[in-house]
């Protein structure tokens, strides 16, 4: 939850006038041929312009003008030897903990710094942005905004290179309130279809082959992908929750089991391993230096059941096997069964401190009534009432303003899937709307940031390193971030990738 107070995201869509339009013939730069399209170039550079800003807006990007160079330095690299060199390519790495990587038309391409931690090399790196350079050179973008004008549907922008994170089951906390169901980030978890995205695999590894990487460094990341997975199904078991779906987590989109099929059988038609250069391990290493893992101190840590941002002096807690989602603009306290949270979210500053202004504009109730109380000292009111559903039902509504501390508001919203799922949830939202406090000195200390250091891979292996480190199941995560998931260990005294407090 970042510490602003505007309105996240205008729904990203591409534009009315595209979707209207009969399309014309474009010839497509990596096939050579004629297809009908909606998108000319033109339009694909202006939809990249719109869509870039919109992402800075939601996501910020990494304060590190040394690793956004490098990453930018490799993309152009990459880019040059493309089917599309003519585009102004734009590479950024944005400051989400997400393992995600994405492209919006007209050569904007996108890493997390997320996806960076878990990466091994900067071919590992190559392959991932070769991939989504791939679905530019290709024009996906235009493909789908084609076919879903066929289909008379509005188009959302970009993919998910791995999409992770969504195959957990936690990804649709922000939907349940309905608030950013149609921002930019919903558009992400927007698959592109199974052929597109094996194209973009086996173009990222023909790009890898042309700037003198290894093309079977793209199978190293679909493992990475595989391995978060299999991370994400014991994660899922400790907690007592259901196993999340593999990865064809749409029903169009290949799971990671056949792209590591199919981008290895690629990766060996390429030949001569004399002409690859270095993968560029230890230079990677040297660029992941003091990232911060997890969530970023700016936007608010989630640690364990509790969160805190010290920047807007305050802290939450969350019950015993609820899920917290720290998302751009809010965050989201999920149950164990996804049908029901709690929703916080800042107020902006031009809505009004009156907790009747606040509830007014930002809930839109159609009845109910406000009873002032008190939480942890703060002073609160809280509301019970009805509001219209999309489908013109009356459904329960409940929400509570807080006087924060720092002259800031919140507004604290229940949500839920329906009424008998708001009644089973109803007592743990009301434990949880009443841990919010100003945030203490004995939060502060367990609010301390992780950062990214290397350190040689000792004796004791990840058993050892495990011991001082601060993240959960800390041996199984060291595994994971040094591709050794699966088991094996790396060369005593090898640089090796550990979590650290800042």
């Amino acid at each position: 939850m970042k510490n602003r107070f505007t309105a996240l995201a205008i729904p990203y869509a591409l534009g009315a006038l595209l979707l209207t339009s009969c399309g014309t013939q474009v010839v497509n730069p990596v096939s050579g041929q004629a297809e009908r399209s909606v998108m000319s170039e033109e339009a694909e550079l202006a939809e990249g312009v719109k869509g870039h800003r919109e992402v800075l807006k939601e996501y910020g990007v990494v304060k590190n003008a040394a690793l956004q160079g490098y990453v930018n330095t490799l993309g152009q690299k990459l880019a040059a030897q493309s089917h599309r060199t003519q585009l102004k390519w734009h590479f950024t790495v944005l400051d989400s903990p997400e393992i995600n990587a994405f492209a919006l038309p007209g050569g904007y391409v996108y890493v997390t710094r997320g996806i960076m931690v878990y990466l091994e090399s900067e071919a590992d790196l190559a392959g991932v942005i070769g991939h989504e350079i791939g679905h530019v050179t290709a024009r996906h973008g235009a493909q789908r905004a084609t076919s879903q004008q066929n289909a008379g549907l509005g188009v959302l922008a970009a993919n998910i290179l791995g999409a992770v994170l969504e195959s957990q089951g936690y990804s649709g906390a922000g939907q349940l309130a309905g608030q950013v169901s149609q921002t930019v980030a919903a558009g992400y978890i927007a698959s592109y279809g199974r052929e597109q995205e094996l194209q973009a695999d086996g173009l990222g590894a023909e790009y890898l082959y042309r700037t003198r990487y290894d093309p079977q460094n793209m199978v190293d990341v679909i493992k990475v992908l595989k391995n978060q997975e299999l991370f994400a199904a014991e994660q899922a078991k400790a907690d007592g929750r259901p196993a999340p779906a593999k990865g064809d987590w749409l029903a169009s989109h290949p799971s990671n089991d056949q792209r590591l099929d199919a981008i290895t059988r690629l990766a060996e038609q390429y030949q001569g391993k004399d002409r690859y250069n270095d993968e560029g391990r230890q230079r990677y290493l040297t660029a992941l230096q003091n990232l911060h893992f997890g969530d970023n101190p700016e936007q608010g840590l989630v640690r364990g059941r509790n969160f805190y941002h010290e920047a807007l002096g305050v802290a939450l807690t969350a019950p015993a096997g609820w899920n917290l989602q720290n998302e751009s603009a809010q965050l989201a306290v999920v149950s164990p069964s996804g049908d029901a949270a709690l929703i916080m979210r800042a107020v902006p500053a031009d809505v009004g401190k009156s907790p009747a202004e606040v509830v007014r504009a930002m809930v839109k109730p159609t009845q109910g009534r406000l009873e002032a109380t008190t939480i942890n000292g703060l002073q609160a009111s809280r509301f019970v009432g009805f509001r219209t559903s999309s489908s013109g039902a009356q459904v329960p509504l409940e929400a509570t303003v807080i006087n924060g501390p720092r002259d800031k508001v919140y507004l604290l919203q229940s949500s839920a899937r329906d009424a008998s799922a708001m009644a089973r949830a109803r007592t743990a939202l009301r434990e949880t709307e009443g841990s919010f406090r100003a945030i203490t000195a004995a939060d502060r200390a367990a609010a301390r940031p992780w950062v990214i250091k290397t350190v040689p891979y000792p004796a004791g292996g990840f058993a050892e390193l495990a011991r001082t480190s601060p993240i959960a199941r800390p041996e199984q995560q060291l595994r994971l971030i040094n591709g050794f998931y699966g088991g094996g260990e790396p060369a005593r005294g090898q640089l090796v990738k550990v979590v650290v407090p800042q």
